[in-house]
């Protein structure tokens, strides 16, 4: 009797959801990354196709989990949003993030972010935003013909997919949304709402008080008028 011999299943690949890394190396890079992530967040927040994520692993290859990056805020339209623990390009219809955003911190090395450049060019980015926060230098690339090209004219750059525009004529980079309002941080936003709500209610007291005298007046009104009855006049023939 022959004995078949069973061929060794291929182990199951894992995609680690952590590259052991930290998010930032310091407040100022950790500080654009949420201003970044969360201003593109709201400016998507009603477009459910739309998933905008932060310090996110994205693996663009099935089957090999070395092949992988996590890019400092990453925009993919086209896919739902939702909790992820990395991208696994395959499992999003092998959609690739369109735009992405890195921030540089002092601990970057030159050939970290080219090969960062390099992998974004590769799989399929089509606009790449660099920013140092310590120089106030800004850099971009756009996918043209296949491949990247330097943005020149990066000064009032608008982003093609996000419709955000880049201001680099202050002491930091300013971005604005297509409505003109510039990103804020949560302090800034949050602030901002307090005030709201310190003047709708304001707003409602001034509202109030008009109405308590206008129900005054109108007594006082109709006290006189009674007064005016009692002594034989009527008050609506004055």
């Amino acid at each position: 009797m022959v004995t078949q011999l069973k061929s060794p299943q291929k182990p199951d690949v894992i995609y680690p959801d952590s590259d052991g890394q930290p998010m930032s190396d310091n407040t100022k890079q950790f500080r654009w990354i949420l201003i970044i992530q969360q201003n593109l967040a709201w400016l998507f927040a009603d477009d459910p196709n739309v998933f905008v994520a932060g310090d996110l692993l994205w693996y663009p290859v099935e089957g090999d989990n070395k092949i992988r990056v996590g890019p400092d805020v990453m925009v993919v339209l086209g896919r739902p949003k939702g909790d992820r623990g990395s991208y696994k390009q395959w499992e999003e219809e092998n959609i690739a993030p369109q735009v992405v955003f890195e921030i540089l911190s002092p601990g970057n090395k030159l050939t970290e972010m080219n090969k960062k450049q390099v992998f974004y060019d590769r799989h399929g980015v089509e606009e790449y935003y660099l920013y140092d926060p310590e120089r106030n230098d800004f850099s971009g690339w756009m996918r043209s013909q296949g491949r990247f090209d330097v943005i020149d004219a990066i000064e009032n750059w608008v982003s093609p997919r996000l419709g955000i525009r880049f201001d680099l004529s202050g002491e930091e980079l300013q971005i604005y949304r297509p409505d003109g309002e510039p990103f804020a941080s949560y302090e800034e936003v949050s602030r901002s709402l307090e005030q709201a709500q310190q003047r709708a209610e304001q707003a409602e007291q001034r509202a109030e008080q008009e109405r308590l005298r206008a129900e005054q007046a109108e007594q006082r009104a109709a006290v006189l008028a009674e007064r005016l009855r009692s002594m034989g006049i009527d008050p609506e023939q004055l």
